[in-house]
């Protein structure tokens, strides 16, 4: 069908069209060829711009034919120029034409005017530009189908309907696991870690109450997976101060504790080795032995400015151990912590 249209078209119009087309077409793929170093591809491009190359050099003998026409008496098919014609005498010479004395003078025909094929083609190259052009910048222009196949950054699940431990009844209320999601999963984040790329793959929250306290103790906890980072923010409303932290890390096994002020609240840093369980499902056997997982830092800051129990504890690590820097790490802090309301464990 496409190939009868084009034929129905006049030569001046076809042929700039075949050459914008096949020149566009050509170059573009011969790009991408190089760019993704495929030979099929390279081929493909070569064969457009060798297509390309004979119909502009079809255009060029039309071109040079209309500007040169062929003598009149060698494409008459007698063989015989003017020049070799014999004189005809006065007896063999064609009767003179009458003279009119009266009437209008008669008007020799005026021949139709053929379209100018310089314009023609000159119209068809603007024309079938303009489209090329519309369908080289359509995709950055106008929102592509492939963005519905990117990946979206993992939201917080609502849990407005989840009956909260009773621990989280005081006045004032600690914060809960989904507003710690909501503080820690920021836009930002990526951007903080310095992976601004990534994008977050899993974010959770928990209002959970802390281990060995028979639930009287509060212990949200959010946590965002990035493919170089985990983050994970805790806060505990106990009646621990951090300068009580810093004498029991003396018994544990932190490392590199530095103490600093962070918002104008007492805060400390320190690193310990995660803890790495496998579960093996498949095969219906148990998992193997609980590992040392990746060394993580952690900052941990108090609840409120005059310390009187409780603390906020942002750690990140990653899989290939490799430790944030501590100036990022307190950046997150800051802007994370500033979110959240400042109060003691009461």
């Amino acid at each position: 069908m496409l190939g009868f249209l084009l034929r129905r078209l006049p030569f001046w119009v076809r042929e700039p069209l075949l050459i914008v087309l096949g020149s566009v077409l050509g170059v573009r793929i011969t790009y991408l060829a190089v760019h993704d170093r495929d030979g099929v591809a390279a081929c493909l491009g070569a064969v457009f711009l060798v297509f390309t190359a004979i119909r502009v050099h079809a255009v060029v003998r039309a071109l040079r034919a209309r500007r040169k026409p062929d003598p009149a008496g060698a494409t008459d098919g007698t063989g015989v120029s003017p020049g070799d014609a014999a004189p005809l005498s006065q007896a063999q010479q064609p009767p003179a034409p009458a003279l009119l004395t009266s009437g209008p003078r008669p008007r020799p025909d005026t021949a139709e005017k053929e379209p100018n094929a310089w314009l023609q083609a000159l119209a068809a190259v603007g024309v079938f530009g303009a489209i090329a052009a519309a369908m080289w910048l359509g995709p950055r222009v106008l929102p592509s189908e492939s963005g519905a196949n990117t990946p979206k950054a993992a939201t917080c699940s609502s849990a407005e309907h989840e009956d909260l431990p009773n621990a989280y009844g005081r006045k004032p209320r600690p914060v809960t696991g989904d507003e710690l999601c909501e503080a820690l999963n920021r836009p930002d984040l990526a951007r903080l870690l310095g992976t601004p790329e990534e994008i977050a793959g899993t974010v959770s929250g928990n209002s959970g109450t802390a281990p060995l306290t028979d639930g009287r103790v509060a212990q949200p906890e959010a946590e965002i997976r990035f493919d170089t980072y985990t983050v994970n923010v805790t806060a505990t409303y106990n009646k621990l101060s951090t300068a009580q932290y810093v004498k029991l890390m003396k018994f544990g096994t932190e490392k590199d504790v530095r103490t600093l002020s962070v918002l104008g609240r007492p805060a400390i840093f320190s690193s310990d080795h995660t803890m790495k369980i496998e579960f093996d499902l498949g095969s219906g056997r148990t998992g193997g032995p609980v590992e040392q997982g990746p060394l993580a830092r952690t900052l941990t800051v108090a609840l409120d400015r005059a310390d009187r129990g409780g603390y906020y504890e942002i750690t990140v690590w990653s899989k290939s151990g490799a430790l944030l820097e501590d100036g990022l790490l307190q950046s997150i802090a800051e802007k994370v912590l500033t979110t959240l309301p400042e109060q003691a464990a009461g």
